[in-house]
Formats: C-alpha cells, sequence, structure tokens
C-alpha cells in the first residue's frame, strides 16, 4: 500500500487501558497505517481488565524501530492507571510529542495520558479526559485546562479522548484524523 502512514503508539509500563489499546489499533488498523507500539519497558504487560499486551520495543528507542523511519505520521499515547506512574514524569515522551507536534504531525492522548499533553503545554482552553479522577483533574487544573464535556476534543493537530467507556470515540476520531478526513492545521 503506498504511502501507509506510520503512527508511534505510547503505552504505560503496565496497568494499560485495554478499550483504549483496542480503539487505537482499530483506528489505526482501519486507516491502514502502520503502528509501533513501545512503553518504558518494552515488556509484556497486564492491562486493568487483566488482559495481556506485548509492546514493539521501549520508548528510549522510538526512532530506531525496524521499516519506520523519520517522523510518524501521529503519536498517540494511550492511558489506564499506570499512566499515572510510567507516563506523567516520563523525560522522553514530552521531547517526542514537541519533535512531531513541530512538524505538524497528530498528536493525541485519551484518558489519564491526556494529562502528559497538558504538562507539556500542548493542551489550552479545553481538553477530553477523565471526568471521575481526582489526580487527572488537579493537573488539569496546574496546567489551566478545563475538562471539555464532549468526549473528545480536537485543535489543530491535537486530538484528546475521555477514554474508558468513551475509548471508541476517540479511536472514531483518530481514524478521522489518519484517514485525511480532518486535517491537523498548523502547529500553534
Amino acid at each position: 500500500m503506498p504511502n501507509r502512514k506510520n503512527i508511534l503508539i505510547i503505552l504505560p509500563r503496565s496497568q494499560h487501558s485495554e478499550e483504549e489499546l483496542q480503539a487505537v489499533r482499530k483506528a489505526v488498523d482501519d486507516a491502514g497505517a502502520r503502528w509501533v507500539a513501545l512503553s518504558k519497558s518494552g515488556r509484556e504487560s497486564a492491562g486493568t481488565s487483566g488482559g495481556r499486551f506485548s509492546p514493539t520495543g521501549m520508548i528510549v528507542d522510538w526512532d530506531k524501530q525496524p521499516g519506520f523511519a523519520g517522523k510518524y505520521d501521529a503519536v498517540v499515547l494511550v492511558g489506564g492507571r499506570g499512566a499515572r506512574k510510567s507516563l506523567w514524569e516520563d523525560p522522553i515522551v514530552p521531547q517526542i510529542l514537541t519533535d512531531h507536534h513541530r512538524a505538524g504531525k497528530w498528536i493525541a492522548a485519551c484518558g489519564l495520558a491526556v494529562a502528559v499533553l497538558a504538562r507539556a503545554g500542548f493542551l489550552a482552553g479545553e481538553a477530553s479526559g477523565p471526568v471521575d479522577d481526582p489526580d487527572f483533574l488537579a493537573e488539569m487544573e496546574r496546567a489551566q485546562v478545563a475538562l471539555a464535556a464532549e468526549p473528545v476534543t480536537r485543535a489543530g493537530n491535537v486530538l484528546t479522548g475521555r477514554g474508558g467507556d468513551r475509548a471508541e470515540d476517540f479511536g472514531r476520531a483518530l481514524y478521522r484524523a489518519l484517514s485525511g478526513e480532518v486535517s491537523g492545521g498548523a502547529p500553534s
């Protein structure tokens, strides 16, 4: 398939949201894109519902994945309870996001991973995210980002989703972005 998009999926080292990962993988596969999934350890991890997933490799090697050269067309963060421990404080993920955002690529996060975008300064105004996690809500308040009523929000080339039971909404919005139904717009 010519001009297939390349997508980087970043997930927590453990306790990733299986619903979010499934919605992201379906969107990417349906858009005909290739993907690589990375975590901090690169080892098999348990999801929040007990399922297992083996990432392709480690986040630190994001730019050394076989068959993937240059920038990814999108960087997508998957949440889950483990995002708080392994993604919120990760020093490499914000650098990856900044690099891709400046290049006009899509950056997206779902569930508790939205806090990574808030901490890195990619969100302004409103963003979607979990409505029932006090730590997440405190992160959004610190970043001066209001929680949107909508399950998915888009600002330029940044996409955020509530996650959990609304992960499919995020997946559909991601599919529209990857398939070119909406354009990313220039980074601000």
